[in-house]
């Protein structure tokens, strides 16, 4: 009979986590600061989609797993709270340029009403028409503008965030050592 060499059983606990992929290298390179590793289970294909999912495996025994718990979470609000201000660098703007373009539909919709009319208002159609143009090629450059500012003013704010996010690290990649 052979001898069988009795391996130490690791009971694991599992997390899977979607993240936009510009947030995976970071989730990826964090998350072992809190004493998960990488799941041996291949990603499943995402296509095209923004989001990754990223599976983790960590000790179930492992210490300090309170903190590392408590670390995590906070790490994970950061995470959701720097995704929101990611997005918010193009919210507002786009919500202006689609009202500037809406408006300018009216007034283009206003136009045609004018010259298909009994009998046709060409002068009306030219008034209506002119600031319809303007509704419609005005948002172009008004959303860029408008970004350019939003991450002027919110740059400072991510920057902040990756800080806190690094510290959370540091003090979770401590209580492994």
């Amino acid at each position: 009979m052979s001898e069988m060499t009795k391996k130490r059983f690791i009971g694991y606990e599992y997390r899977e986590v979607s993240v936009p992929k510009y947030l995976a290298s970071l989730c990826a390179d964090s998350y072992p600061c809190f004493g998960w590793e990488a799941d041996s289970n291949p990603n499943q294909d995402q296509g095209r989609s923004r989001y990754v999912d990223l599976r983790f495996k960590r000790d179930h025994k492992i210490t300090n797993k309170t903190e590392l718990t408590r670390l995590q979470r906070h790490f994970d609000d950061c995470i959701k709270q720097l995704e929101a201000l990611e997005q918010s660098k193009t919210t507002m703007p786009t919500i202006v340029a689609l009202i500037i373009g809406l408006i300018g539909t009216a007034f283009m919709a206003l136009s045609t009403f004018a010259v298909t009319s009994q009998p046709p208002h060409i002068l009306a159609c030219i008034v209506f028409a002119v600031p319809g143009f303007i509704g419609w090629i005005l948002p172009i450059f008004l959303y860029k503008k408008l970004v350019v500012e939003k991450r002027k003013k919110l740059s400072p704010l991510i920057e902040q965030k990756y800080n806190e996010i690094y510290d959370i690290c540091e003090k979770g990649n401590s209580l492994l050592f």
